[in-house]
């Protein structure tokens, strides 16, 4: 399967747009990890054409918190629905079987030992200051995390968090990742 894992950062905050609608937030840049290349690549807003056919080809695209945030976001500037193609959210995920959201950066400490390298609203002033390169870095990093989090997943069933009782184990039911998707998407795009 290819996979793609992938990040978005946005130019603003929802305090900025007067909602908490993702899509009206705007896309300062996307980063991913493509399985089949093994590599990681950015895309800002003027890239976007080179990215459409990534995320044609994928078979599935895995995020966190990406069904409600990151692909209502990524969708105004598809030119077909990002929201028929497969995808992966863990942070849906981990709520289904706990009941509740946990972040990305308190499930990656506990389960990875390691945590996110910064935070978005860092990643806004990294836009408005123009420095695209820490931009890039930190979007990159979330989706290596992302990814390192989805392998674990993969390979042990889990991920884990700390509580007041201590780490605690949260099963992941991950029977239907590898199915393809029951529908056929028709793609809006030549490729």
């Amino acid at each position: 399967m290819r996979l793609v894992t992938f990040d978005i950062e946005t130019k603003n905050t929802f305090a900025d747009v007067g909602g908490r609608e993702p899509s009206m937030l705007d896309l300062s840049l996307v980063s991913i990890h493509d399985t089949e290349t093994e590599e990681f690549s950015s895309y800002f807003e003027e890239d976007l054409s080179k990215l459409w056919p990534v995320l044609e080809k994928s078979d599935a695209l895995i995020g966190f918190n990406s069904n409600h945030f990151d692909i209502p976001i990524l969708n105004k500037y598809y030119p077909g629905d990002l929201t028929e193609f497969k995808s992966i959210d863990l942070l849906e995920s981990i709520k289904n079987s706990l009941g509740r959201r946990i972040g990305l950066d308190a499930i990656a400490e506990a389960t990875l030992g390691h945590r996110k390298s910064g935070h978005g609203l860092e990643a806004i002033e990294w836009w408005n200051n123009g420095e695209l390169e820490k931009l890039r870095e930190y979007c990159e990093q979330d989706v290596r995390v992302t990814k390192a989090v989805y392998d674990f997943i993969k390979e042990n069933g889990y991920v884990k968090f700390r509580s007041n009782d201590g780490l605690r184990n949260i099963p992941i039911d991950v029977s239907d990742w590898d199915k393809p998707l029951d529908s056929t998407v028709t793609h809006t795009l030549p490729f």
